[in-house]
């Protein structure tokens, strides 16, 4: 018996950009009996079941986007005789859809660094459950990634994850809901041994794959500290202060290192935080921006962030701190018009963000647009095929609306030509090679401009268009570019480089 674990992809690269973390905590929580596991990931080859034996048991992880192409993949794989377990957010929020569509024996709700160990043994023992639920384990129960078990070449980027959840409720994410609004905070020391191990290995590119790497904002400490009871305040406070105590061992780390994460607008309010946030050389951040008005920032429950000119101010701040922002754009939103378009691409020129991305409303489950688009349309939703457009990701992706939502003014070509062209004129190379003049040597600036037109690539270009000629196109020289990224962004190994605090790796001082 050989246990798979594997990451279901429509597109493969050859050379991926960023880890899949999830497949190797999963291996981290394989038990030794078993062997090491087979990590599969279809965004660097497809996986080839006919590799499978009766009686293997197969991991799929699911997020909604691959659920489909996922769910084939288990069929081939139950077809092959191997028990098929599912996981992920996607099985997570549907996990009798997995059970009926994708010929899964079992699945795993929430996290799957504990269970995964019994679903294991069941399945062996002939006899797992149909559902498993896996919560939300405390943060000191997550699992170390079992990096030796990944090929280097393979990735550009590596991930460690620092915290669960995200304390927001914005409309159209799930995040708060699978994950928790509650932050699981993960020790500081496994992160940085977790990080020291990958820059042993060659990688000095690393993104924090948090939901939020900003858990607790000054508002937050501000609104406990009027209560009488200074518990939650001491809660919070305690958070806030491990924060800053990995960011003071990131600063210990080799120079070399670059940090990318995600946090919420809030934080630049917090120039202390910021700071901390440079020292550690955490260089860029992923920003929700959604939208650039007041009425659109309503309409995702987001009138927490700014819009106009007060929204370029604060994007700029960022970037006064030495942190480069991937701002997030949203657009089909009900109060979007035709020159939304336009004034989104001009507003991002005008704040000074270094990349950024564009995409059109999908209400995703488990998220209050979800349930809302539900409610209203009811027995009136349409269909493609037989199946509600509420369920888009079973319709292949050739029939798929361009559109889901109907907007009050726009066809979904409308918004989807928009978008395109938003897309274009950002990564267009003249765009990027100024956007490169925040990077000092000429070789950093080609690195950029590389990286700007693999983004258009895999992600613009993939995403939007249902002619497959071009997606085809769009992924082979996205591949070519991963490809390109990964040995511009790589670095000599550091076998003997040691966790800040130690004398010899894993060794504590004398006193």
């Amino acid at each position: 018996m050989r246990v798979h674990i594997v990451n279901p992809s429509h597109f493969s690269f050859g050379t991926a950009f960023i880890t899949p973390r999830w497949m190797f905590v999963l291996a981290a929580s394989t038990p030794a009996k078993w062997g090491d596991p087979i990590l599969s990931d279809e965004s660097l080859e497809p996986f080839d079941t006919n590799r499978l034996e009766k009686g293997d048991v197969v991991g799929i992880g699911l997020h909604t986007g691959n659920a489909l192409v996922g769910y084939e993949l288990g069929q081939r794989a139950r077809a092959r005789g191997a028990w098929v377990v599912y996981g992920g957010s996607h099985p997570t929020l549907f996990p009798e859809e997995a059970l009926e569509r994708g010929g899964a024996h079992a699945v795993v709700k929430g996290d799957g660094d504990d269970v995964w160990a019994q679903v294991i043994e069941d399945c062996v023992s002939g006899a797992p459950q149909p559902i498993y639920n896996g919560g939300r384990i405390d943060a000191g129960k997550f699992r170390k990634a079992r990096w030796d078990l990944m090929k280097r070449e393979s990735y550009a980027w590596a991930t460690v994850q620092t915290v669960r959840g995200c304390p927001k409720h914005c409309s159209f994410c799930s995040v708060w809901r699978t994950d928790g609004q509650e932050p699981r905070q993960r020790d500081v020391h496994p992160v940085i041994e977790e990080i020291v191990e990958l820059r042993r290995m060659g990688f000095r590119f690393i993104a924090l794959a948090d939901d939020n790497f900003y858990p607790v904002t000054l508002e937050d400490l501000r609104m406990a500290s009027r209560r009488a009871d200074k518990t939650r305040y001491n809660e919070l406070k305690a958070l806030r202060d491990e924060r800053f105590e990995l960011m003071a061992l990131m600063a210990e780390l080799p120079s070399d290192l670059n940090f990318f994460t995600q946090i919420t607008m809030e934080s630049a309010e917090d120039p202390e935080f910021l700071d901390a946030m440079r020292a550690a050389r955490i260089r860029g951040a992923l920003v929700g921006v959604e939208a650039v008005t007041p009425e659109g920032l309503k309409d995702v429950y987001k009138d927490f962030n700014l819009a106009g000119e007060d929204l370029v101010e604060r994007l700029q701040t960022f970037r006064k701190h030495g942190i480069y922002i991937l701002g997030s754009f949203i657009f089909g939103l009900p109060s979007d018009r035709p020159h939304t378009f336009e004034a989104t691409a001009s507003l991002a020129k005008r704040a000074d963000i270094a990349f950024a991305q564009f995409v059109t409303l999908t209400p995703f489950p488990g998220t209050l647009d979800f349930e809302k688009w539900e409610r209203e349309q009811g027995e009136n939703m349409a269909t493609v095929d037989g199946i509600p457009v509420s369920r888009h990701w079973l319709i292949p992706q050739g029939k798929r609306p361009k559109l889901l939502t109907p907007h009050p003014v726009m066809s979904g070509e409308q918004i989807r030509q928009g978008t395109q062209q938003v897309w274009n004129d950002f990564y267009s190379l003249g765009a990027a090679w100024r956007r490169s003049d925040i990077l000092k040597s000429y070789k950093s600036r080609i690195a950029f401009v590389v990286a700007s037109k693999v983004m258009l690539q895999a992600f613009g270009n993939t995403g939007l268009s249902t002619d497959s000629a071009r997606a085809s196109r769009a992924t082979k020289w996205g591949g070519l570019g991963f490809s390109l990224l990964q040995k511009m962004f790589a670095a000599p190994p550091l076998p003997d480089l040691m966790v800040p605090g130690t004398t010899r790796a894993g060794e504590q001082p004398a006193a």
